[in-house]
């Protein structure tokens, strides 16, 4: 069983593997699966040497994993049930005031539209 020590440290590697926007985009890649640094940097538009430092960093907090392939090596994000926070982390909404309209009156979104029809004064309180 996780301490809290433990727990800490856990969101502290996450929150290391994600702060960089580059680390975070591919982590982005590798929630639909598998990947190869060629292959990431590829589509990331980057060196593969900054993929490989990143994935390095990744590999250290615990996040992803490598399984060498003969002369390639396939990183994926380490345990299936990180892949499901990440997903549910990255589908969460969080409300901010981005000064854009609410995009229509049958918005369900918690918090989206109902303090952009309050007045205010409302929303201060």
């Amino acid at each position: 069983m996780l301490t809290i020590a433990s727990k800490l440290d856990v969101m502290n590697r996450l929150g290391r593997a994600m702060a960089d926007p580059t680390r975070s985009r591919i982590l982005m890649e590798l929630l639909s699966g598998p990947g190869y640094p060629a292959q990431l940097a590829d589509v990331l538009q980057i060196s593969r040497t900054n993929v490989s430092n990143h994935l390095t960093c990744l590999r250290g907090c615990g996040i992803v994993v490598a399984t060498p392939e003969g002369r390639q090596t396939r990183y994926e994000i380490a345990d299936p049930h990180l892949t499901q926070a990440i997903t549910l982390l990255v589908d969460t909404v969080l409300a901010y005031d981005d000064g854009v309209a609410c995009s229509g009156d049958d918005c369900d979104v918690p918090l989206c539209c109902s303090t952009s029809k309050r007045s205010s004064a409302e929303v201060s309180l």
